[in-house]
């Protein structure tokens, strides 16, 4: 074997990553509770999970690592996913990622913090954000005028 094609082996063999199971969690006509699956995905990224979001994939779909944890929280929040051996989300990130269509993958690394501006006794069911908040049981805090003053507002990363 000739040194330089035996050092590209070696070399591709390095570089090459794992091929790996991935939780497919559609957000199609397939999804048994939207709201729920955002509230997953959200989940997934506060225990340090990275999450692939699908743009125009089958609704937005999100792509995870497979991991058994993962799965029971998508049983227990009633949230459909699929598990997929590698050649299968090898074969979804080559066509979310062709040229020729209107999608790309949007990896998620950090669950943001939110917050939502609402005066003092609101309750959720008065703003339609709050309600999906908490149905998706995604944690937020509610600021105020008094919190905006105080300068609190660049602790957050989403403000509704």
């Amino acid at each position: 074997m000739h040194w330089p094609i035996a050092a590209l082996l070696i070399s591709l063999s390095w570089t090459s990553v794992p091929a790996q199971n991935k939780i497919l969690i559609p957000m199609d006509l397939r999804q048994t509770d939207h709201l729920k699956a955002y509230g997953v995905a959200y989940w997934a990224l506060t225990k340090n999970m990275d999450v692939d979001w699908l743009l125009n994939y089958r609704g937005g779909s999100f792509m995870m690592d497979d991991n058994p944890v993962l799965a029971a929280e998508c049983s227990v929040r009633d949230v459909a996913f699929e598990a997929l051996g590698s050649p299968s989300a090898a074969q979804i990130y080559a066509e979310v990622l062709r040229e020729d269509n209107n999608m790309d993958v949007v990896r998620l690394e950090k669950a943001p913090k939110i917050a939502v501006y609402v005066p003092p006794g609101f309750q959720p069911w008065d703003d339609a954000v709050r309600l999906a908040l908490e149905y998706a049981e995604i944690p937020y805090d509610r600021l105020w005028d008094k919190e905006v003053l105080d300068g609190k507002l660049h602790e957050y990363d989403w403000l509704h």
